[in-house]
C-alpha cells in the first residue's frame, strides 16, 4: 500500500477505581470527537510522534505500551488536488503527569468509561481502534527485548568475543534507541554479558541513572545449555516489577520469543515461514498477563519494530 501521510497516536487510559477511563478529545476544526493523534515530522519514529501529539493535543505525558491498531483512509489533498492516503497508528498509552489546557488543535477533553468513549466517539474506525484496545486487560507488563546494534564481523576480531565492541553503526543504532525506548518507560535495564550488547543499552541505563545488571542466562553461552532456565529466568524479570529493558543476542531472542508464543498461544505476525525475525538494533515490545495465583507472566502481544530508526508501523501479535 503506498502511503501519503503517516500520523501516530494513542488510546490515553488512566486508572479509575477498579476500572479505567480512556480520554476523547474534541477537535474544533473538523467538530469531530476523537483520539488524540497526529502527523509523523521528519526524522520520527511512530512512538515518539505518538508521545509528542499525545502531550500537544492533551498535555498529558504518556508511556506507551502495545501497537493497538492501525487505521488507514483517504484524505483530501490540499488545493484540490485529489486524494491522499493516510495511515494512523495507534498505541496503548498511559496518562502520566498533566493537566488539560484549551489549545488550537482540541478545545475540550473527556476522561470516559469505555463504553461512553465508544458512544461519543465519531468516527467508526476510532472505535475499531478502542475496542481493539479493550481486547486485552490494559494492566500488562511491558518487556522491551534489544537485540545488540551492528558490531562488526565476528572473524574480523581478533580479541575476546566478549568484548567485540559496537561499530560506528552500532553506536548510530544504539543513539537512536536512546531515543526511541523512553516512549515506552523502560525502569531497570538488563544485558548479556557481552560489551556489544552492554553498549547498546548504556545509554539509556545512564539517562536513568540505574547500572546495566548483567544476565548470562540470557547470553548464547548462557542459554542454549538450558533455554527452559534461560526463559524462567527471562519471566522472573518480567514479573519483577516496573518495565525492564532487556538486551540480548540474535541467537537468543528468536528461541525465546519464540518458546514464550508457542506456549501461550499468541501469534507473532512478524515471523515469516516460521522464522522469528531478530535483525541488528531490532525492538521487541512484549506485552503479558500479570501473574496470577501461581500462574507467572503470559505473553499476550508481541510488536517489532526492526530498526530504531524512523520505519513502517510494526508487524503485530
Amino acid at each position: 500500500m503506498s502511503v501519503d501521510v503517516r500520523a501516530a497516536g494513542a488510546v490515553l487510559w488512566r486508572r479509575a477505581g477498579d476500572g479505567f477511563e480512556v480520554a476523547v478529545v474534541h477537535r474544533p476544526r473538523y467538530d469531530d470527537w476523537s483520539l488524540p493523534k497526529g502527523k509523523v515530522d521528519p526524522g520520527e519514529t511512530l512512538a515518539a510522534t505518538a508521545v509528542r501529539e499525545v502531550r500537544e493535543e492533551t498535555g498529558y505525558r504518556v508511556v506507551l505500551g502495545r501497537h493497538v491498531a492501525q487505521s488507514a483512509y483517504d484524505v483530501p489533498a490540499r488545493g484540490g488536488g485529489g486524494v491522499l492516503k493516510k495511515t494512523v497508528d495507534y498505541f496503548s498509552g498511559e496518562a502520566g503527569s498533566g493537566t488539560f489546557l484549551a489549545n488550537d488543535e482540541v478545545d475540550e477533553l473527556r476522561w470516559l468509561d469505555a463504553v461512553s468513549a465508544e458512544r461519543l466517539l465519531t468516527r467508526d474506525a476510532d472505535v475499531r481502534v478502542l475496542r481493539e484496545f479493550c481486547a486485552l486487560p490494559v494492566s500488562l507488563i511491558t518487556v522491551l527485548l534489544v537485540r545488540h546494534g551492528k558490531a562488526g564481523k565476528r572473524d574480523d576480531w581478533t580479541g575476546d568475543d566478549d568484548l567485540r565492541p559496537l561499530s560506528d553503526a552500532g553506536q548510530r543504532q544504539a543513539e537512536a534507541l536512546r531515543v526511541l525506548l523512553p516512549c515506552f518507560g523502560p525502569t531497570r535495564v538488563f544485558s548479556a554479558p557481552r560489551l556489544r550488547c552492554v553498549q547498546t543499552v548504556k545509554g539509556v541505563a545512564e539517562d536513568l541513572g540505574v547500572d546495566v545488571r548483567h544476565e548470562n542466562l540470557l547470553s548464547e553461552e548462557g542459554y542454549w545449555p538450558d533455554p527452559v532456565l534461560g526463559i524462567a529466568r527471562f519471566l522472573a524479570i518480567a514479573g519483577g516489577g516496573g518495565t525492564p529493558l532487556i538486551a540480548s543476542q540474535g541467537g537468543v531472542i528468536p528461541d525465546l520469543i519464540s518458546a514464550l508464543a508457542d506456549r501461550d498461544g499468541t501469534e507473532l505476525a512478524a515471523a515469516r515461514g516460521g522464522v522469528v525475525p531478530s535483525k541488528k538494533g531490532s525492538l521487541w515490545v512484549l506485552s503479558f498477563l500479570p501473574p496470577a495465583g501461581d500462574v507467572g507472566p503470559r505473553l499476550a502481544s508481541a510488536d517489532y519494530y526492526p530498526t530504531p530508526l524512523p520505519a513502517p508501523a510494526p508487524s503485530r501479535r
